[in-house]
């Protein structure tokens, strides 16, 4: 068994970029609603979803985000979700002799609240990655970019099994 850890931060995009918010897989639309934007970046900005990544790619020793989907806005990670993105990697570790056993992500902002929605965003992640990942979330209590409600950032860890054959 072997147990990666990953992250990821991104700032809030311009009001008139027309970005929507993606996080955990998921868009979320009420936050939108009231006012947020979009996370700027090459991809779809979903922090959980990245920092997830990052750790499966560290649990396999297979690098980072970067080094599989690339960096900058001609990369082959630009114009994806972070749930493709998820579940590129997990065809990927599989067909490398790895099974995922699980994932968690913290998410780290001060909007959008994410209890609310905890639960569907836990589902999601799970389905994009077709193993349990759990999803919590904390603030900074007012430090920071995130405390400043610039962005949103997440740490995630995810296990993984080798299978050898004899």
């Amino acid at each position: 068994m072997r147990v990666g850890m990953g992250f990821d931060a991104h700032r809030f995009s311009s009001p008139d970029s027309g970005r929507g918010l993606w996080l955990a897989c998921m868009r979320w639309e009420d936050a939108e609603a009231e006012g947020l934007t979009g996370l700027s970046g090459d991809s779809d900005g979903d922090v959980a979803a990245h920092a997830l990544i990052d750790a499966l790619l560290s649990a396999a020793g297979l690098g980072d985000i970067g080094s599989f989907f690339g960096v900058g806005p001609q990369s082959k990670g630009a114009h994806m979700h972070g749930r493709d993105m998820i579940r590129e990697i997990s065809v990927m570790l599989a067909g490398n002799g790895w099974s995922v056993n699980g994932g968690s992500v913290v998410v780290v902002a001060q909007r959008p609240r994410v209890a609310p929605r905890r639960q569907d965003a836990s589902v999601a992640m799970s389905q994009a990655l077709g193993a349990p990942v759990t999803l919590t979330a904390s603030t900074t209590d007012g430090m920071g970019f995130t405390g400043d409600g610039q962005g949103i950032a997440a740490m995630a860890t995810a296990t993984l099994i080798q299978h050898t054959t004899l």
